[in-house]
Order: structure tokens, then sequence, then C-alpha cells
């Protein structure tokens, strides 16, 4: 089974994701990031009552939902993944929020101007990050904000490809690499943070979680989906462990 199939996914997976995180962190989110974290890159982006926000790579869009519940914006998320679009919008349904969804590939970017554009736990899955830049900086409104998490390292090698399921969405990328691209884009960023070890805290967890709840979530996606899910949270504790790669919280402005 494809995690395009997102449904059964989800729901096989719901059970260990609320038991993982810390009382009040799980909004749905998929990903290592808690709720803490979601809400104050957020703010840090300037997201507020009214703002525009366009957030790309959305999944079934538990961070986006969050945000446009708790700080009032118009919010637009896009998502490659018809699946996962489709149980965004049937979550924001009857909730009140500004929200919209639209199923596309990125780049390009959704036509119009944005004062924040967000990418969660995704730029990772871009092996061209110069282009989504220049993507995002031209969407962005003057001194509109650029919201994202970075898996910074080296790239990996050819055994660490290897171990990695899905290898063809792990792209980490060097910090010095990625800002330079942002100032060639008039990006200049205004804020960074390490989450390396409370993301390695909620990977843990995770992979405790998904292994006590092994049968119950092999007997709804299948044993070798649950394997690979299983692989993957365990090089991701390894690496995040080590610091073979660090998980950073990031923010940049465009110029006005």
């Amino acid at each position: 089974m494809k995690q395009d199939q997102r449904g059964p996914f989800v729901e096989a997976l719901r059970r260990a994701r609320e038991a993982a995180y810390e009382p009040g962190e799980y909004v749905e989110q998929e990903s290592f990031m808690r709720a803490t974290e979601i809400r104050e890159l957020g703010e840090r982006a300037g997201i507020a009552p009214g703002v525009s926000v366009l957030d790309l790579c959305c999944g079934i869009a538990g961070p986006g939902r969050f945000l446009a519940r708790e700080l009032g914006c118009s919010y637009l998320g896009v998502d490659s993944s018809a699946s996962a679009v489709e149980i965004a919008r049937s979550r924001a349904l009857g909730c009140g929020l500004s929200c919209r969804f639209e199923v596309a590939e990125i780049p390009p970017l959704p036509s119009g101007e944005w004062e924040a554009v967000l990418l969660l736990e995704t730029m990772l899955a871009f092996p061209d990050k110069a282009s989504l830049v220049t993507a995002v900086s031209r969407a962005l409104t003057g001194g509109g904000r650029f919201g994202f998490t970075l898996e910074e390292g080296a790239p990996l090698t050819e055994a660490e490809r290897g171990r990695m399921p899905g290898a063809d969405t792990v792209w980490p990328a060097p910090l010095d690499e990625l800002r330079s691209l942002l100032a060639g884009q008039g990006l200049e960023v205004l804020w960074q943070e390490d989450w390396s070890e409370s993301h390695r805290v909620v990977a843990d967890a995770l992979t405790d979680a998904f292994t006590a709840d092994a049968s119950a979530i092999a007997a709804r996606i299948g044993r070798r989906a649950l394997d690979e899910l299983l692989a993957a949270h365990h090089l991701w504790c390894e690496w995040l462990a080590s610091g073979r790669v660090r998980k950073l919280g990031v923010v940049a402005e465009r110029s006005r």
C-alpha cells in the first residue's frame, strides 16, 4: 500500500501518534514537530488574523488547521496527494476556519501573492532546492516571510540511501548552502532555532508507539509498509542522536 492512499495510514497510525506526543502537542501532524513548535514557527513567520498563508506540501493539514484556528489566518494548503487533501477538507468542514485546499505539484506555486509561505517537514523531499526557493520568493509579498523546517546535513552517502526507505525523497542540505540560496533570492534569515533534540525525543516515542501497536497497524497497511516505517524512524532516531542530521526551524523575510 502506498502512502498516496492516505486514509488507511492516517487511521492506522492515529492511536500510536496520539500516544507518542505529550498532552496538547498532537494536532494531526505527520512529522516530528510538536504543536508548540508549529505555533512558534507560525508566529515568527508573522501569521496573525487576516494574514494570507500558503502552506506547501500540507498533507492532511493538521498543522495548517491548527494555525488557522489559533492565529486566525486566511489559509490555502497545497499537496500533491489527492487523498490527503480530501482528508484535510473533510477535517476543516464545519469548523469555521478560513481554509482552502488544492491538489498540485510543487513547484510551481499557486498564483497570487502571499504574506507567509510555510513548508513544514518537507524541505527534505526537494532535491532541487534552488527552484523551490526561487518560486517561494516570487510568491511572497515585500516583507512576506517564509517559515520552514530544514533537515540540515551533508547529502546522504550511497550506503545511507540504501538503508533509508523512500530515499528518493530524502535530500538533506548544509545550512550554509540553503542560506546562500535564500540570500540570492532576497530572503534574509530573521530567526533560526535548533530542534534536533526535541525531534529526536518525538522520533523515539513514535518508534516505540508504532512498535507497541504493530499488529493493529500491520492489519491496516500491511507488514511491508510497517517495516519500512519503522526502519525510517530508527534511522531518524540514529541520525538525530549522533548529529548526522540536525532539525532546524527557520524564518526568512523577503526584501521590501
